[in-house]
């Protein structure tokens, strides 16, 4: 299994949270898992990247309205909101993941499951939250290929 697919995996479930409330053990259980294929490595990273997402969901979010310019984050379409969050939460958290890859991955899900337009949106408005998340000494990467990542 890829991370992509991973990647997509999450944002299903959180999706699923956000929408219906449901809580985050329940979506785990009925939709991460069942896709994972018994991938320890895998599971760690959806585990991780589900979790620290909802958990951080508050300073994502205060993070993200910066720079949705006359946007309001619940008036932002529910997909591309949470690829937005678990996107940010990568360059927040994530330290063995490349910005390019975060970004990158985001954008690629978006094409497939949201609107047109939505790569666009999306690269826009991670490019500015990573500028300005490098301005702040807030980007720490480490690991292979990581090492002396100029933030």
């Amino acid at each position: 299994m890829s991370r992509r697919t991973t990647r997509e995996s999450v944002m299903k479930a959180l999706f699923a949270h956000e929408l219906s409330g449901e809580e985050l053990s329940s979506v785990w259980r009925h939709i991460v898992l069942p896709e994972l294929s018994d991938d320890p490595s895998q599971e760690a990273f959806a585990d991780t990247l589900l979790a620290t997402t909802a958990e951080r969901r508050s300073e994502i979010d205060r993070v993200l309205a910066k720079h949705v310019n006359n946007w309001d984050l619940d008036r932002i379409a529910p997909i591309d909101r949470v690829l937005l969050r678990m996107a940010t939460c990568e360059l927040l958290a994530l330290e063995d993941v490349p910005p390019k890859v975060s970004i990158d991955e985001a954008i690629e899900i978006a094409k497939q499951y949201s609107t047109p337009s939505s790569g666009r949106f999306i690269n826009g408005v991670l490019d500015a939250v990573l500028e300005d998340l490098k301005a702040q000494g807030r980007v720490h990467k480490t690991g292979r290929g990581l090492v002396g990542f100029e933030a």
